[in-house]
Formats: structure tokens, C-alpha cells, sequence
């Protein structure tokens, strides 16, 4: 979680295991675009700079944060993954449609998860407004893409090394 004394994209006390012959499937949500677009440059870029390929690297777009876990699905019934990143943002609004929405894939993506054995990491901005959005997407909090990433890669890692 991002606050005054954590940055998502601070890694430095963290080590990061190679991406090198992992698959990795990203969905992004189109919704809150400007947010979601930046996320998704963050994980790809972090992916790369821990040598995963373009080919190792499959992303779709869904209208909306709700379909991520759907769109988890999908990928992990159509391709070999080793982890989906699901990437999205919901702002809190004037009625309980963010609790909805946050609650249902929340437990979407974890249902997935569990159903699939593999990762399926939760890169979901829930915020109160846009600023903090945008904070969290690149700006001053670093970017939930990154963070998202990086667990993606440690979550595969540690599979493989459990199935030894």
C-alpha cells in the first residue's frame, strides 16, 4: 500500500528473482484509462527490465475493473501462464457501487487464484478520488503496475521452485 512511507515502485530492499521463461498475461481495464494505461506501462516495463520478452507477455483489455477475473480466467483456460497481472482502478463514487465493485473482484481474483493454482496478482487501485489515482499510477506514491509486476515475478518464481 502506498503512504507517506512506502512507494510502490521502491524495490530496493527487495530481491528480484529473473523473469527470464516465464509467461506472464496481463488484463487491463479500458475504465479510468489514463490510470489504467500508466499501470500497464509500469508492469510491462518492470516485466522487461527483469528480462521477460514481448513474447512472453500477453495483454487484454476488458470495459471494466469488474471483468478482470473473468478475463483471468480466460487466459489461464487458454495459454500456459506462470501469473496474470490484473490491472484497474475503481474510484469511489456518491453511491456503494465502488463497495460492490471492489468486494467482487477482490474475491474474483482470488477465486481464480485458487481455482487455477497459479498467481493471479490483485494490481487494483481502489481510491477515494482521482488524485490519488494518478499518485498511485506514476506519480508521487510510485506506481501499483510496478508493484504488481514484481509480484508477479516473485509469486511465479516461488512456484517453480516449490514444484522441484
Amino acid at each position: 500500500m502506498a503512504t507517506a512511507f512506502k512507494n510502490l515502485s521502491d524495490f530496493s530492499s527487495t530481491e528480484i528473482p529473473s523473469a527470464k521463461g516465464f509467461k506472464f498475461g496481463i488484463a487491463v481495464s479500458e475504465w479510468n484509462h489514463k490510470v489504467t494505461g500508466a499501470l500497464l506501462d509500469g508492469a510491462v516495463a518492470v516485466l522487461k527490465k527483469h528480462d521477460s520478452t514481448d513474447n512472453d507477455i500477453v495483454i487484454v483489455s476488458v470495459p471494466g475493473t469488474f471483468e478482470l477475473s473473468t478475463a483471468a480466467q480466460l487466459l489461464l483456460e487458454s495459454q500456459e501462464f506462470d501469473a496474470i497481472i490484473c490491472l484497474g482502478c475503481v474510484v469511489q463514487g456518491e453511491t456503494r457501487h465502488f463497495d460492490f465493485i471492489c468486494d467482487a473482484v477482490s474475491n474474483g481474483i482470488t477465486n481464480v487464484a485458487l481455482k487455477y493454482n497459479k498467481p493471479v496478482i490483485f494490481g487494483v487501485l481502489t481510491t477515494d478520488n482521482m488524485q490519488q489515482a494518478i499518485e498511485r499510477s506514476g506519480g508521487k506514491h510510485g506506481n501499483k503496475g510496478d508493484e504488481a509486476a514484481v509480484t508477479a515475478i516473485k509469486m511465479a518464481d516461488l512456484a517453480k521452485r516449490l514444484k522441484k
